[in-house]
């Protein structure tokens, strides 16, 4: 099946934070984008393309508008989508007081298949094609996400959460060795089905011990091709209670690194209280980092710092996460606008190239995915997304001034939500589109479940 898309092309070959922004960005202002099969075949000048289209092929027209890949979320928890806005305390009390026993309810198979639903509609919605998706610890939760993203297609990395302690017993696995048979059984069940990634996920160092981080470890050596995720120094009580449980080691991510869990295809979530040390062995591993922004405020964790992150000579592979229900929005571009203001207080403000890099290509290279997702380039997973820059009528008063698109892409980073993403594309067909998309029944004010 093919599919052409005419619009102003925006994507990106190299890296901003290394290079400049000019270098980096690709931009066909009157462009064309042709996928066949589920893959773009074609990409560059409208007037040149269209020439070549066989005869019957309609061109979808978005003259106005931008097309971007769409935006890939580094890190998620589809568990806590109903929990979004809980009120915040500090990580370890939220996590009691609200996240486990919400995640409790996903042994229920019908709940997790009703909020994977929701889950994947609000991805969609706000222009994400793509996350790295924590379940919870019941394999019910993980088989619920994959079947519903596998019958959508789209391309999602997740994985059943292990941990073996400091949590409600009920969430517990009963042990490392009930964490690895589980994980291994949902691996040969779900990874490489339709376009599903496995992601190894031990939730976090305070909630592991160090069986189940050899076992996590074991896990990703026996099944090359998974993920690894998992949670890194996010708030100071953490990184205390880790150093409190793990003694011999010199700080949080040589726990991890001693476990075998560093390298090309790990992503560690925040990331908000590292030393020169810690960044130093991301960086030399290949390990990847996803920002996430609103979770660190919402919980007042601490301010991720992008400039150490993206120092020359030391570069560790970044991107956005919306990290629901920590995050306070599933749009990356919500979070791309607290990603701004965060780096703005650490001396390192990131324009609009920058911004969008990380909720695209820059996520693809730190889940090791670019040359599949994140990028327009011919030989790339087809999806993308369709950005109106007149959304709204004050984001159409500031765009009708933009004076670059690197000026047209801050605008949309820091004022876009949902109702600026136009339409989504998986596999170069239409999977939402803004004006017909239905809008979901609101829950009974009074329903617990």
């Amino acid at each position: 099946m093919l599919t052409a898309i005419r619009g102003s092309l925006v994507w990106f070959r190299d890296d901003p934070f290394l290079t400049s922004g000019d270098d980096a960005l690709v931009h066909v202002d009157d462009g064309l984008l042709v996928c066949r099969d589920g893959k773009i075949s074609a990409v560059g000048d409208y007037g040149r393309l269209v020439r070549g289209l066989p005869p019957g092929v309609t061109v979808v027209h978005h003259r106005d508008k931008l097309i971007l890949p769409g935006l890939i979320s580094g890190h998620v928890h589809y568990v806590q989508t109903r929990i979004i806005a809980a009120y915040g305390r500090q990580l370890l009390e939220w996590l009691n007081a609200s996240v486990y026993p919400e995640e409790e309810r996903f042994a229920d198979p019908s709940y997790a298949r009703a909020v994977a639903a929701l889950f994947c509609d609000e991805l969609l919605r706000n222009g994400t094609t793509s996350a790295l998706v924590n379940c919870a610890t019941y394999p019910e939760s993980v088989d619920a996400l994959f079947e519903e993203s596998v019958g959508r297609g789209m391309r999602l990395a997740a994985g059943k959460v292990l941990m073996d302690r400091n949590a409600p017993p009920e969430l517990l696995d009963a042990s490392p060795e009930q964490g690895y048979e589980e994980s291994r059984k949902l691996i040969e069940k779900w990874h490489g089905v339709g376009r599903s990634l496995y992601a190894i996920t031990p939730r976090f160092a305070v909630a592991c011990t160090s069986e189940m981080l050899r076992v996590a470890g074991a896990l990703w050596r026996e099944h090359p091709g998974t993920l690894v995720q998992a949670h890194l120094a996010e708030n100071r009580q953490e990184v205390a209670q880790v150093a409190e449980l793990f003694p011999k080691y010199r700080d949080y991510v040589d726990v991890y690194e001693q476990h075998e869990l560093l390298g090309p295809g790990a992503v560690f979530a925040h990331a908000v209280h590292l030393s020169k040390r810690e960044w130093k062995r991301l960086h030399r591993t290949g390990s990847g980092v996803a920002h996430c922004p609103t979770s660190n405020l919402f919980l007042g964790s601490g301010l991720f710092s992008m400039r150490r992150a993206t120092k020359p000579g030391r570069r560790v592979l970044v991107g956005l996460g919306s990290d629901v229900g920590g995050g306070t929005s599933l749009s990356l571009l919500q979070t791309a606008s607290e990603a701004y203001k965060v780096g703005a207080l650490d001396d390192c403000p990131m324009d609009g190239v920058k911004l969008f890099y990380l909720a695209t290509l820059g996520a693809a290279k730190a889940m090791r995915l670019d040359g599949i997702i994140g990028s327009l380039e011919p030989g790339n997973e087809a999806d993308f997304i369709v950005l109106d820059p007149a959304a709204t009528p004050l984001l159409a008063t500031r765009t009708a001034r933009a004076e670059s698109i690197d000026d047209l892409l801050f605008a949309l980073a820091v004022m876009g939500d949902d109702r600026t993403v136009l339409a989504t594309y998986l596999n170069g067909q239409l999977a939402h589109e803004r004006d017909t998309f239905p809008r979901p029944e609101p829950a009974h004010r009074h329903d617990k479940r």
